[in-house]
């Protein structure tokens, strides 16, 4: 790798999970990849699905913020 980028990847580390996660989506859409919609509608479909289930009380809601503490916790750098 370059330099530079090193540098910016290992800035990169230090940002909170859901911040890495944006960027991560922002390089990638950086690509415009046409499998990126067959990606994209894959998502849709798997979150139609899972509020489908919500909806029939198959699955139970979790509060976001115990969600951000558990992504924290792990911290995945």
């Amino acid at each position: 790798m370059v330099r530079e980028t090193t540098r910016v990847l290992e800035e990169a580390k230090l940002l909170p999970p859901m911040e890495r996660a944006a960027l991560i989506e922002g390089l990638l859409d950086s690509f415009n990849l046409e499998q990126r919609k067959r990606i994209d509608a894959a998502w849709a479909k798997e979150a139609e699905s899972r509020l489908d289930a919500y909806d029939q009380g198959l699955i139970e809601d979790v509060p976001i913020s115990k969600v951000f503490e558990e992504i924290e916790r792990l911290d995945l750098r």
